[in-house]
């Protein structure tokens, strides 16, 4: 197999990288993660997990004319409260989805007393934002991305339901919902796969981008190793009438940690995305990822290559191979989610 060099990589890095660190903020924050992005009038908002001296994870919005250089905003979101006066203890990782004249954000929450829920809140501006109320499922869930549209009449979302600890092996789910806040019907999308980059636990990474040939997703995937973990990006199309139908997996990473503020940080050798933005010319995708959970990154690739990078494992790097390990996944928790 010929791997010539013009054809190894699908993103490209930015030679400015990383377009936020921890030093561009505030002295109390620690590190700065895995922000959710989109554009909204004519600017890159970006809304970026930020670790506090005394740990917990609060949101911070940064904003940049031209996508590479960013100022955070004076103070962190005043996030709001749930209905019954309970305070989150720790927030992190959100999805942000224009539908119609509003942006849905999808992000892990943590209440005291209770393990990780999909949290949602709503806003227009990226100044107030209100609580979409959740249904109780009694299941610990995160990485939910919501479809930029209904799809059949109905509200569509990747997400991570989990029946153990959140370091187990895991699969991704689709579930849908007639209002945002009861969600079920829930089907197991894609699992792990034995041997490979992405053998011990997937997860959504930013909104879906729909195209002719299907909803492009970008997910991370993650490999366990003899010391540790390894985070890295990967795509698939999806139907686009019927999503919860893979139409295609590619087989190797697009992209993956290997310089030194990707290997070395609070958690070493992540690439994690949360968000993958189509730029205006429907050609270039940009993904703002958290690196080493420590700071932010920015990888742009063509639109036409991750679609082909589904099919076409010759576009790609050689593949990562991980622990052979073999990987029980809860399919079975399907009935427990409808």
């Amino acid at each position: 197999m010929n791997y010539n060099s013009s054809e190894r990589r699908i993103f490209t890095k930015y030679e400015g990288n990383p377009v936020v660190s921890p030093a561009d903020l505030p002295a109390d924050i620690m590190y700065v993660l895995n922000p959710g992005a989109i554009k909204h009038n004519g600017e890159y908002i970006m809304m970026m997990d930020a670790a506090t001296l005394s740990t917990p994870i609060i949101f911070w919005i940064a904003r940049s004319s031209d996508g590479k250089n960013f100022a955070p905003d004076p103070a962190p979101i005043q996030w709001p409260r749930w209905s019954d006066g309970e305070v989150e203890d720790c927030v992190y990782d959100p999805r942000i989805t224009k539908i119609g004249d509003e942006y849905i954000l999808m992000y892990a929450s943590h209440v005291p007393g209770r393990s990780v829920r999909t949290g949602v809140v709503r806003t227009k501006d990226f100044i107030t934002f209100e609580r979409v109320e959740q249904e109780e499922t009694g299941l610990q869930n995160r990485n939910s991305a919501l479809f930029p549209e209904k799809i059949q009449g109905r509200y569509v979302r990747l997400d991570r339901p989990m029946l153990s600890g959140a370091h187990d092996p895991s699969e991704m789910f689709i579930s849908y919902s007639d209002d945002m806040k009861h969600w079920g019907d829930s089907k197991a999308l894609f699992a792990p796969r034995e041997g490979h980059w992405d053998s011990h636990k997937i997860g959504a990474g930013g909104v879906p981008i729909k195209t002719e040939q299907g909803w492009l997703c970008i997910y991370h995937g993650v490999d366990r190793t003899c010391n540790g973990f390894i985070y890295r990006l990967g795509v698939a199309l999806l139907d686009l009438q019927d999503p919860s139908k893979v139409i295609a997996r590619g087989v190797n990473p697009v992209l993956w940690p290997e310089h030194d503020y990707e290997a070395n940080g609070r958690v070493p050798n992540v690439v994690f995305a949360a968000n993958a933005l189509l730029d205006e010319d429907g050609k270039t995708v940009r993904v703002y990822y958290g690196a080493a959970d420590t700071c932010i990154g920015l990888a742009t690739a063509q639109l036409d290559d991750l679609i082909e990078a589904c099919y076409d494992p010759n576009k790609r790097i050689i593949q990562f191979f991980g622990s052979c390990k073999k990987i029980q996944t809860p399919s079975e928790s399907v009935a427990t989610l409808t």
